[in-house]
């Protein structure tokens, strides 16, 4: 299966630069390998080059095809307010945990769009996936946190069938985060974060 294009969604401001720039490489990189992809030592000096000149924070997405075609598109982007909190609902749609695809950020959403058209903008801002086992696994733009009180975030392991999210791998790799598997009930007796490279992390209510 190759009718698809790997992506990465980052981050720039013009006063640092790149946001996570060498976890979103590592990953790309990884990723290419192990799918056979060409290409991805290429992709930062493209991103560079698409955000040359650049005077205000963007959205930055690029992708790269298997052939080792890499397309850069940016646009401008405005952070969420500090005490911004985002309602969360549980998708009907389901994720297989066996689909190792899954652990890969690619272009190919279906299941993504699937569950995030299950409820409207005015139902909810993200959407959170289960496995086919119930477990709570990641939502369609978002990896999910679950403060429990213990000082250190859960967050469910790849092995329920997601991404690792590069801010799921950066809080992971600082200890402020480990993997513990989840289930709905869990999500409503701590404090729930959804987040992304892109956002950081974000307060949420799961609506039921």
């Amino acid at each position: 299966m190759t009718d698809f294009s790997l992506i990465e969604t980052l981050r720039f401001e013009p006063e640092s630069g790149f946001v996570r720039l060498r976890l979103h490489l590592a990953r790309l990189t990884r990723s290419a390998r192990r799918l056979g992809f060409a290409g991805a030592g290429a992709a930062e000096g493209h991103l560079k080059e698409a955000v040359c000149g650049a005077e205000g924070p963007l959205r930055v997405r690029l992708t790269l095809d298997r052939h080792g075609a890499i397309a850069v598109a940016t646009a401008p982007f405005t952070p969420l307010p500090d005490d911004t909190v985002w309602r969360a609902r549980i998708a009907a749609t389901r994720l297989d945990s066996s689909n190792r695809l899954l652990r890969v950020k690619t272009t190919r959403r279906e299941l993504f769009e699937a569950a995030r058209s299950e409820f409207s903008v005015a139902e909810a801002d993200e959407v959170i996936l289960l496995n086919e086992k119930g477990e709570v696994c990641e939502g369609t733009i978002t990896s999910v946190f679950l403060d429990d009180g213990s000082g250190i975030l859960k967050t469910p392991p790849i092995a329920c069938g997601l991404l690792a999210g590069v801010l799921r791998t950066e809080l992971v790799c600082q200890r402020r985060a480990r993997a513990s598997r989840l289930s709905p009930a869990d999500l409503e007796s701590g404090r729930l974060y959804l987040g992304n490279s892109l956002r950081g992390l974000i307060r949420a209510k799961l609506v039921v």
